[in-house]
């Protein structure tokens, strides 16, 4: 195929809808020619929709009355009024990190509220407990197709994982914890792409394990930054983070991903 090689953000672009109609059919052209691609472009759109669909409960909900712009814009003019010597003095960074904000609302900016921190600029292990929980809310309840790669393929979606994060990854064996490995995916987050591996028990309860690089929390012990309707742990050893989600207790997976870990870091030398 002739004109621009097509690059990773073309394919996201695709996926949200973001491109011109001839660079939509020139996508359109590439993917049908490489299907690797194609399943990627995929499992981009699902965990778009599951996303979506996710946070659409947190977008619905009211602005809360401290971030009201007609409100802040208020008191904003009452302030100068009462300050006529300074009537082009800054606004407090709070009120004007409120009104960015108040602008700003959209799908994602329920998390970046409650996190406390904007989520772009959050990189660490925080952020990586937020896209494990995402992803597995997202393929753990898929039924026809919760994972790209199973089990028989072990050996290449390692492979092919390591190749995407540009680093080597280990997939733990929890056979002896009562967790089967039912395979994994290329999964897409704030911070670049991840892995991801499922396993479930004999009752059909599935647990995930995200991995990706980390720019921040390079290395931290297991701890707890996920709680509510799923319970999880995440880590960081040697520049990669670990995020291990279920709907078990905290006290059920706590030596889940200390296995994990210690599976891991036999695996890469850690």
């Amino acid at each position: 195929m002739g004109g621009r090689p097509i690059l990773e953000e073309d394919l996201h672009a695709y996926v949200d809808e973001a491109l011109d109609a001839r660079r939509r059919r020139e996508v359109r052209e590439y993917l049908a020619h490489h299907p690797d691609a194609a399943r990627e472009v995929e499992a981009y759109a699902l965990h778009r929709q599951g996303l979506r669909a996710a946070l659409a409960p947190i977008a619905e909900e009211p602005l809360p009355p401290s971030l009201n712009l007609a409100r802040l814009v208020q008191e904003h003019e009452q302030r100068a009024l009462q300050d006529r010597h300074a009537p082009s003095r800054r606004w407090p960074w709070g009120m004007a990190a409120a009104v960015m904000l108040a602008l700003g609302l959209g799908a994602g900016a329920g998390w970046s509220l409650r996190g406390g921190v904007p989520a772009d600029g959050d990189a660490g292990i925080s952020a990586l407990a937020r896209e494990a929980t995402r992803s597995y809310a997202v393929y753990a309840s898929d039924t026809v197709r919760p994972v790209e790669m199973g089990p028989s393929q072990r050996a290449e979606l390692v492979d092919w994982v390591s190749l995407r994060l540009g680093r080597k990854v280990a997939i733990p064996d929890l056979t002896s914890s009562g967790y089967n490995f039912i395979g994994g995916r290329l999964v897409m987050t704030a911070h670049g792409p991840a892995g991801l591996f499922m396993y479930d028990d004999a009752s059909g309860t599935r647990l995930a394990l995200t991995v990706r690089p980390m720019t921040i929390d390079k290395d931290t012990p297991v701890m707890r930054p996920i709680d509510g309707p799923v319970a999880g742990y995440a880590w960081a050893d040697q520049g990669l983070g670990y995020g291990v989600v279920g709907t078990h207790k905290a006290e059920v997976l706590h030596p889940l991903a200390d296995e994990m870990r210690r599976q891991i870091g036999s695996s890469l030398g850690g």
